[in-house]
């Protein structure tokens, strides 16, 4: 009778240790497999078509209304002169909550490997408002160099119309709020900044 007793409870003890390995294993690969799918199918459709205009240094640290217009004619006087009559798209403009990339496009329209990062937390303005154009679309950017040093740069795109390029504006500055609010929550903004500093 013990014996009896002994082999039953062995067998349900087995019984209960056999599916566990099921779970632990097989389960987060499915999750993998649902989440990654979607994921790739979706990643071409987020970022905005966009022709590069290019980058020009920018001086001055006080960044209000109008400090893209010099730059921005600069880069679209290069980019007419070199533009034929049909100028597809080069770049897939992509602004994330701490991050903006630009994908750079083959002759074919397809992505290539080489992609610009732009950290949302060093871009001190956008805008989308330029008397030259109303389809583009500029930045001012921190870039930091290897010696520590820094210089202001302006990056303009050219979109497929106004409305894109006001979209892209809209983009950036939900992308500046959820970065201003993940970096005060994580300490790294202090929370009696002056809202002038801030802005």
């Amino acid at each position: 009778h013990f014996q009896t007793m002994l082999k039953t409870k062995l067998n349900v003890l087995t019984l209960r240790k056999e599916p566990l390995p099921t779970v632990i294993f097989h389960e987060p690969e499915a999750i993998e497999l649902c989440t990654t799918t979607p994921l790739m199918k979706t990643r071409t459709h987020t970022g905005c078509k966009v022709t590069y205009l290019g980058k020009v240094p920018t001086t001055g640290m006080q960044f209000l209304s109008g400090c893209t217009e010099k730059p921005v004619i600069e880069l679209w006087k290069k980019h007419t002169l070199t533009r034929e009559d049909i100028y597809p798209a080069n770049a897939l403009l992509e602004i994330r909550p701490f991050q903006v990339w630009l994908h750079h496009l083959d002759l074919k329209g397809e992505a290539t490997v080489h992609m610009d990062t732009f950290q949302v937390a060093r871009i001190a303005y956008c805008t989308a408002d330029h008397n030259v154009s109303p389809n583009i679309f500029a930045w001012v950017y921190r870039e930091i160099n290897d010696d520590l040093s820094y210089q202001m740069d302006c990056h303009a795109v050219e979109c497929e119309s106004k409305l894109e390029a006001k979209k892209l504006a809209h983009a950036m500055m939900e992308a500046f709020k959820k970065t201003f609010h993940s970096m005060k929550s994580d300490g790294r903004i202090h929370r009696n900044s002056s809202s002038e500093e801030v802005s």
